[in-house]
């Protein structure tokens, strides 16, 4: 890869750049809390990873790159998608410890982990799986557990000096899971044995108990956070703006790593937030999500990495699955679209990938046209201007275009050509119905769609007083029995101007 100036260069190679200056063994950590349904907008963090962890490999700099799944934090509470009543008395247990809310996953975490993982591979994104439960149960976390334990003051002192808040005398940096209730949340430590590796606790159930430090409990999450630096050698980590706030999660781990472990913080990248446009930031607790897989049923993976590694992680993105989604799949399939990013379609590849060489939004229209009949797509396309279509890549993105129309079209882009003269043709004024007598009379064979649109514009002009918007009703509601649809001229040229003529003589009478 040729130099380029640092302000030049992508933001992944900036940060991969920088990550193999500092010496240190590249190890990528990313993870996420499987509490709800895993949306695009928990890609961001991931996706940042893979992208760096991509570009130091291109520089041929050994990479580790994980993916953890916080799976060993507590139900915080019953989400509105779930059971209340069948949650209720789960509440501030494990995650990874009580019943998916359906099917057959062995439990809650998975039921939300498994489809988030599917959808990994979809996208050519290959971390190290861990899940957290799995890091305590090995044991790996006990040392930090009792090194936490052994440092409670100096911890409560760090948190005092970056939050201004003291911790109530109970707290703890270690939170048991009581035997009786099965619950971390309603826990305090009472005393611990470095040598068994055990910690004594009592309950808000009531009951009191010992249990082991391997698997028995986690430490709250700004200790869990540095411990679990160390424990697997994390020297890079993507995470959330919340966290990067002055006195948030990463400062404390900054100091907790420091003073408590001895160890070094990884190099941060944080990013800012994917907002849903017309509802603000993702989030699986309100139900404002767009799941990863259904977006993946409308584009092609390389489309929804596209999206994020575009963009710098510091600015938001705003994701649009309407019209500005077809216009970033063009962005991604045609090689002179404007402010195309090269760079950020390198490391977006996924393998596969062939482009269609119709514009997307041109497609949906063509294959209702069609029936969405792969054959007929294909000779349409042809027909209409396009002979290097590639007939693979139409067959493969059909289903796509199904799928985006059911869930995201705007009306306008919805239709179906009718086969006869619609029952709404009969609501055609006499001024609409000589507007189609004299179109028809004025289409010629092999019209294209900017001829038809003017000669659409030209014969409108000569019925003085009669809004525009009028004729273009009358074209519509005689091919689709509704008053909107696609551009006109363009329509009318690719269903063909002998159908059309044909079907306004007809609507004319």
């Amino acid at each position: 890869m040729s130099a380029k100036p640092a302000e030049a260069m992508h933001w992944a190679d900036q940060a991969a750049e920088r990550i193999a200056e500092s010496g240190r063994p590249p190890v990528i950590s990313t993870g996420i809390s499987p509490s709800g349904q895993i949306h695009i907008g928990n890609l961001r963090e991931v996706m940042t990873g893979d992208a760096v962890y991509r570009a130091l490999r291109e520089r041929g700099v050994e990479t580790r790159f994980h993916f953890v799944a916080d799976d060993f934090d507590p139900l915080r509470r019953a989400y509105p998608f779930l059971d209340a009543a069948r949650y209720e008395p789960l509440v501030g247990q494990p995650l990874s410890r009580i019943p998916p809310p359906e099917g057959d996953e062995t439990s809650y975490s998975e039921h939300f982990l498994a489809p988030f993982l599917r959808a990994l591979a979809a996208l050519r994104i290959d971390p190290e799986i861990l899940r957290a439960d799995g890091l305590y149960r090995s044991g790996r976390m006990n040392p930090y557990i009792v090194q936490a334990l052994e440092s409670r003051d100096a911890i409560a002192t760090i948190l005092k000096d970056l939050s201004g808040k003291q911790v109530a005398e109970s707290w703890s940096p270690y939170n048991p899971v009581c035997a009786s209730c099965l619950r971390m949340t309603g826990t305090r430590v009472l005393g611990f044995s470095k040598a068994d590796e055990s910690v004594d606790y009592e309950c808000d159930c009531g009951s009191r108990g010992s249990g082991p430090m391997t698997g028995g409990g986690k430490l709250t999450w700004r200790i869990d956070w540095p411990a679990r630096w160390m424990a697997l050698g994390v020297t890079v980590e993507p995470f959330g703006k919340d966290h990067a706030a002055r006195g948030g999660s990463y400062d404390t781990g900054v100091r907790v790593v420091q003073e408590v472990f001895g160890g070094e913080a990884p190099y941060p990248i944080p990013y800012e937030w994917i907002r849903l446009k017309g509802g603000g930031d993702m989030a699986s607790s309100k139900g404002n999500v767009l799941s990863i897989g259904q977006i993946l049923e409308v584009v092609p993976p390389e489309v929804l990495r596209y999206l994020v590694i575009r963009a710098k992680p510091q600015k938001t993105i705003s994701f649009d699955p309407g019209v500005a989604l077809l216009q970033l799949v063009d962005g991604v399939d045609d090689a002179t679209a404007k402010n195309r990013d090269e760079r950020a379609l390198e490391l977006s590849r996924s393998g596969g990938f062939i482009p269609v060489g119709v514009p997307y939004k041109h497609l949906v229209v063509v294959a209702q046209i069609a029936g969405f009949d792969e054959e007929k797509t294909f000779e349409i396309l042809q027909r209409a201007g396009y002979p290097d279509v590639s007939r693979e890549a139409v067959d493969r993105r059909l289903p796509n275009a199904k799928r985006w129309l059911d869930s995201f079209a705007p009306e306008e882009l919805r239709f179906t050509l009718q086969s006869q003269l619609p029952v709404a043709a009969a609501e055609l004024n006499e001024t609409q119905r000589e507007f189609l007598r004299r179109l028809a009379e004025r289409l010629e064979p092999g019209m294209d769609g900017q001829a038809v649109h003017q000669l659409v514009h030209e014969l409108g002009g000569e019925f003085e007083g009669t809004p525009p918007g009028e004729f273009f009703s009358a074209i519509y509601l005689s091919l689709l029995g509704k008053p909107r649809g696609p551009r006109a001229g363009w329509f009318l040229a690719t269903l063909g101007v002998e159908f059309c003529s044909t079907r306004f003589r007809e609507a004319a009478q």
